[in-house]
């Protein structure tokens, strides 16, 4: 990968740009509090080529939503599956409104031809 490359990716949610150490120091956490998020399966972080663990501010984001939960007394396994359920509703609310709105599309042009 070229410096160009790495530079066209600065952009991108899902590049896994951030190392175990920074990312637990952007989210004010520890590394082993990472990993349990991980073997709760609630982000699957990438391996560099040397094994090492890589975050993408995606899951930067996931895991802080999972740290408020913590902190907020809730068990890690629980704000685990907290996590995922809110991500799933909203992505169902994003595909509902998608529908809707082609649904709302198909129906104007449907009265419009028939006027």
């Amino acid at each position: 990968m070229t410096a160009d490359d790495s530079f066209g990716r600065l952009d991108d949610d899902d590049y896994p740009a951030y190392t175990m150490g920074r990312a637990a120091e952007m989210l004010g956490t520890t590394q082993g509090f990472l990993r349990a998020i991980g073997e709760a399966r609630l982000i699957t972080p990438l391996r560099s080529a040397g094994g090492h663990r890589r975050y993408s501010r995606y899951q930067l984001r996931i895991a802080a939503r999972a740290r408020e939960l913590v902190d907020q007394g809730t068990p890690v396994e629980a704000a685990c599956r907290i996590v995922i359920l809110e991500d799933q509703l909203e992505e169902a609310q994003r595909v509902n409104a998608e529908y809707r709105h082609a649904s709302g599309s198909a129906d104007q042009a449907a009265a419009a031809a028939a006027a």
